[in-house]
């Protein structure tokens, strides 16, 4: 048998520390599967489209990703599944940020240890690799567009949201104010729910009774669309106060469909969810090689209303098979 002297032994693990040095920034692509996630800004039914675009994408690749929610939408939860997703080794994460100014440092610090993305809400001045979503300025615009059209001589109009604090809320509210503005077109209210589902549709129902005269109802987030339908129907306003708003949940089409709401303004969630995952793995296993030229992928909109609801809704069940 062959004995192996000291110096032989020294050299060995030598060669092997230089070697597991020179290795230690590349993932083993022989090793475990790699862990991703794609973390949402709160639990409402928008993200079940954006889930399906991750299944997609799951089948299409044989990865896994995990899904997070955070159960009430807060900043606090959001942080505490970042924190919990670096801790357990994830090599990339998708989130879309709820309080970017609130969360750049927390996400500065998933982005040492995993590649980090986002989507939906961006974080622009955190070490975010990517943003894939809508442009929410651009958005807005479009939204804008639609309350001019709907207010062709003006008039008064209140705005719901979450949090203004949140980027996608930010840049869609900015887009709507820069195209009204000089069209006699008033803000008079700007309401936030903190995702508080009963809030959303007090708010609604206080500023009907405090504001007579308001001509539109403008929800930014996806839930405002049906705390908005539901509260103008209740209040028998239907008919008589526009309402504008954006995504694409049940209450919002039927609103359409029922004359209650004029137009929603819809993203690709879909893509959202396929795209997002499709970019962390590419990431985790290619490196930053894998990134496309432009850091924002735009995923556009869609208007949707009472004369293309119906179509809308047979493209929308065939997304979620």
């Amino acid at each position: 048998m062959h004995v192996r002297s000291p110096i032989h032994t020294l050299a060995a693990l030598g060669l092997a520390t230089v070697i597991a040095v020179a290795g230690g920034c590349k993932r083993d692509k022989s090793a475990d599967p790699v862990k991703l996630a794609f973390v949402t800004n709160n639990a409402s039914d928008f993200w079940k489209i954006a889930a399906a675009g991750v299944h997609k994408y799951e089948q299409e690749s044989g990865v896994h990703v995990d899904i997070k929610m955070p159960p009430t939408g807060t900043v606090t939860e959001q942080k505490q599944i970042l924190e919990n997703l670096v801790s357990q080794g994830y090599d990339g994460i998708a989130v879309s940020v709820i309080a970017p100014d609130d969360e750049t440092e927390e996400i500065n610090r998933a982005a040492a240890k995993a590649k980090l993305i986002t989507h939906d809400s961006d974080a622009p001045k955190s070490k975010r690799l990517l943003y894939v979503g809508t442009n929410n300025y651009q958005a807005g615009k479009v939204l804008g567009e639609q309350i001019v059209k709907l207010l062709p001589s003006g008039g008064k109009m209140a705005v719901f949201v979450g949090t203004f604090s949140a980027d996608n809320a930010k840049q869609r509210l900015k887009g709507i104010e820069d195209t009204i503005q000089g069209h006699n077109i008033e803000i008079i209210a700007r309401k936030e729910d903190n995702k508080d589902a009963n809030k959303a549709r007090s708010n609604v129902e206080n500023v009907i009774n405090a504001y007579p005269d308001v001509a539109l109802l403008c929800g930014l987030w996806s839930y405002n669309g049906p705390a908005i339908a539901s509260a103008v129907d209740a209040a028998g306003k239907k008919g008589k106060i526009q309402v504008a708003v954006f995504d694409e949940e049940e209450g919002t089409l039927n609103g359409i469909a029922s004359g209650t709401v004029a137009c929603t303004v819809v993203q690709k969630p879909f893509q959202f969810g396929y795209l997002s995952s499709k970019y962390l793995h590419e990431l985790a296993t290619k490196g930053e090689s894998a990134l496309p030229k432009d850091p924002i992928v735009d995923t556009g909109v869609e208007v949707i209303t009472a004369a293309n609801v119906a179509e809308f809704r047979t493209k929308l069940a065939e997304m979620k098979k």
